[in-house]
């Protein structure tokens, strides 16, 4: 199995399969075999209305015999009726091949797509589930039919060569001109193909961005620029397709030419050679119906052939995105954290390799103690937020909890004692209580327990008023990045989905950025409340009011720490290096430095 989806899908190299796909595959080399054992026994009964014309023609019309042709037809019609049975079974076979693939990659393309593939990947790789679906729907479609009764081609050419060597001949150069044009056709349009599957995958992400971010697309007058500038890259995509169609058009017009030019040229050899009484007249049918036959298969791959070639493609991307990211590995279950965190000299690229986004960040945080993260835009605080919650593996330096490595930790496990609350909510498609509860539901059946969970979050967030007064309370439904809420209320459900199974250790980006009053006193309760109880927090803020009850204070610039330290003398220092510098009208000058507001 390993060496067809190597073959058929056209890998390069001896590199061997990743191992997921060869489980995959292993796991349908049954249903292969079941399914080639079906085309065997439907090819051979594809050569039961030859037979059945060989022997009208040559016993029933000379003999007048009407009981053999009543026997005859009875036997063709059951041959014809298994025929139709055994090609029914053999299409199920493929199908619920197709199914166990899903079943063994599913879950393995989305759990490496949520990895961490992020904006490093291109479109195509991000698309991985739509490329896995186009490589199923052909290895369990008529492509892989017409794939299986390619190697039968031979048998009905020697059958020809059986009934006389000339329509064997006229068989055999029938084959190979067809087979040249496929390959002339496959070198035609791959290239086409692999630019326009390109194309389409970049064109489709786009879409699905602004489609995404409809409102603010409307709301800044950009609707009409992004529909040209999507209209553009659609026809790039277009033109490909049409190019690719009118190229295999030409190669398919020529294809069924030649196959029905054959058919009528074995028919006319056929009745040349009964004319001289070097066969019979059944055999004139039979070589057209056998020259015909043993093409089909080729006709079919050829018309196929978009399919297969997005296929292949298919496959490639699945061998990228298990090469690219790492498979959950099985780590020792360590005990619960207390909250002891250790970042030790932290460098992140940026995605392109061009510059860093963190340069050698490092220090220590303690159970019950808030720092504080501070700096000008493009300083490296988100980046460093989503480094401290494992969202992003450092390229150089070690994240520690507890004295263990991140990657030491079971990831689910970890995240159950983290809690995490992003600039942008990060909200799903789905109700508040299932938000909240980090979708725990799904896979949970405590719903008691739960309920229970969500609610107290809400209470710790201040939230649970706000929550009761939506129109479904905890069941309200949300869509995706919080559509139907408002910014405020989206930000404080991510607070208490923050907040649930009361995690050690807490990363709040921008907790405030969209609070108003009763939102900021909330937040301000919230976070008063996790270090009296011995939760370590770190708090990324451009606001001061948040951070005054921070002990520490880290400041980034350009991505490396510019001040760190307990916050008065943080504060202070920021005063002393801007002393001697103009003051603003409007803002003290720890603030200018730091890039906080008041």
């Amino acid at each position: 199995m390993r060496g067809l989806g190597a073959n058929a899908m056209g890998r390069r190299g001896r590199k061997p399969l990743p191992p997921p796909l060869a489980t995959a595959l292993a796991a349908c080399r049954r249903h292969l075999l079941i399914a080639a054992g079906f085309s065997a026994l439907v090819n051979i009964l594809y050569l039961a209305p030859t037979l059945y014309m060989l022997q009208v023609y040559d016993r029933v019309l000379p003999t007048g015999g009407l009981t053999t042709l009543v026997f005859l037809t009875l036997a063709v019609l059951f041959a014809l009726g298994t025929l139709a049975m055994l090609d029914s079974l053999r299409q199920r076979v493929l199908i619920r091949m197709g199914l166990r693939l899903d079943r063994q990659l599913a879950a393995e393309v989305l759990t490496r797509l949520t990895g961490g593939i992020g904006g490093v990947a291109g479109p195509r790789l991000r698309q991985a589930m739509r490329e896995f679906d186009a490589f199923r729907a052909v290895v369990a479609g008529p492509a892989a039919l017409a794939l299986l009764d390619a190697p039968w081609t031979p048998v009905y050419l020697a059958l020809c060569f059986v009934l006389h060597p000339v329509l064997g001949v006229i068989a055999l150069v029938g084959a190979i001109a067809l087979l040249i044009l496929a390959v002339l056709n496959e070198r035609a349009v791959r290239g086409k193909l692999e630019a326009l599957n390109e194309a389409s995958a970049q064109a489709y992400a786009a879409q699905e961005a602004i489609a995404s971010h409809g409102g603010l697309v409307r709301a800044l007058g950009m609707r009409q620029p992004l529909i040209v500038r999507q209209l553009l890259e659609r026809r790039v995509a277009v033109g490909l397709q049409a190019e690719a169609q009118f190229s295999g058009g030409v190669y398919g017009g020529l294809i069924r030419f030649l196959r029905l030019s054959l058919q009528s040229l074995a028919l006319g050899a056929g009745a040349w050679l009964a004319v001289r009484q070097e066969i019979s007249a059944g055999a004139v049918i039979a070589a057209s119906v056998l020259l015909s036959r043993s093409l089909a298969p080729i006709e079919q791959i050829v018309g196929a052939w978009k399919n297969v070639i997005q296929a292949r493609d298919g496959f490639r991307t699945l061998e990228d995105l298990f090469d690219r990211t790492p498979a959950p590995a099985v780590r020792t279950r360590l005990p619960d954290p207390s909250g002891r965190v250790r970042v030790e000299q932290a460098f992140v690229r940026a995605p392109a390799g061009e510059g860093l986004l963190l340069r050698g960040v490092s220090f220590d945080l303690e159970p019950g103690e808030i720092i504080g993260v501070v700096g000008p835009s493009g300083a490296g605080k988100t980046t460093l937020a989503r480094v401290l919650v494992g969202a992003l593996a450092p390229d150089q330096g070690r994240v520690r909890i507890d004295g263990a490595d991140l990657q030491d930790w079971q990831q689910e496990r970890l995240a159950a004692h983290i809690g995490y609350l992003p600039q942008n909510c990060g909200l799903f498609a789905g109700t508040v209580k299932e938000n909240i509860a980090r979708f725990a539901s799904v896979i949970d059946d405590r719903p008691d327990e739960i309920d229970a969970r969500v609610v107290a979050a809400a209470n710790a967030a201040g939230a649970h008023e706000m929550i009761l007064r939506l129109p479904e309370a905890y069941d309200t439904p949300v869509g995706v990045g919080g559509a139907g809420l408002s910014a405020g209320q989206a930000q404080r459900l991510a607070l208490a989905r923050a907040l649930y199974g009361e995690p050690r250790v807490f990363v709040l980006d921008e907790p405030n950025s969209n609070l108003d009053a009763e939102g900021e006193t909330a937040l301000e309760r919230a976070v008063a409340a996790l270090k009296a109880r011995g939760a370590a927090l770190v708090v990324i803020a451009h606001r001061l009011n948040i951070l005054g009850a921070a002990d520490k204070l880290l400041v980034l610039r350009d991505g490396a720490v510019d001040l760190y330290g307990p916050r008065r003398e943080v504060l202070q220092a920021l005063e002393a290096r801007v002393a001697s510098l103009p003051r603003a009208a409007n803002a003290p000058s720890s603030q200018r430095a730091s890039g906080m507001q008041p």
